[in-house]
């Protein structure tokens, strides 16, 4: 139910941004605004979206990965935990992005990929072997090693607009956040990826 309300809050907010440039302005990170007292922005850029595209794939794709995770933390910690893990990911996705550039009066970063990346490696704890379509199904475990390199990759050498960074950082947190809530999901995962075949 929370990944539903979280995905309805994000595309509201979304909305009225694009329909109102100074909501968006005020939303997105933007290190100068941060610095001068406006630290709300490493939460607030992950409600906004550059158009409508961007967000819909965002939302896609926190709808297909966060109701697993929602239903384990839910069932480990309470639901308070679950919303939590993915409001702390916005932020923690996005904070190397803004040390490395909290001097640069031109950068601007926006959309909830972070706390996105951290559901998709969150679920893959959960279940390495279940198919990703992207449109060809791929297992979880494999998509996961390929979304890192390619997430490191164009960190250092890509210069397409998307904050690469933010995905690998997110991606971290959602299996650091998992491992230590929960110990056990360590040796959980280690016996489903030795067991391909598993149920």
């Amino acid at each position: 139910m929370l990944t539903i309300i979280l995905i309805a809050l994000t595309i509201l907010i979304s909305w009225q941004a694009f329909e109102r440039p100074r909501l968006l302005d005020r939303l997105i990170l933007w290190p100068p605004a941060v610095e001068k007292g406006q630290p709300d922005r490493l939460l607030t850029h992950g409600f906004v979206h550059a158009d409508w595209q961007h967000l819909l794939f965002n939302m896609i794709t926190l709808f297909f990965f966060g109701r697993a995770v929602e239903g384990l933390i839910t069932r480990l910690a309470g639901p308070v935990m679950f919303a939590v893990f993915y409001l702390t990911a916005i932020v923690v996705a996005i904070l190397p992005s803004y040390l490395r550039h909290r001097r640069d009066a031109r950068y601007r970063s926006l959309g909830a990929s972070g706390g996105v990346s951290a559901m998709v490696f969150a679920s893959i704890l959960l279940d390495p072997w279940m198919l990703i379509y992207i449109p060809i199904p791929i297992p979880a475990i494999l998509y996961g090693i390929g979304y890192v390199g390619y997430s490191w990759w164009m960190d250092r050498n890509g210069s397409d607009g998307t904050n690469h960074n933010a995905h690998l950082s997110g991606a971290i947190y959602g299996v650091l956040f998992m491992l230590l809530m929960e110990p056990r999901i360590g040796p959980y995962f280690l016996s489903r990826l030795a067991s391909p075949m598993g149920s």
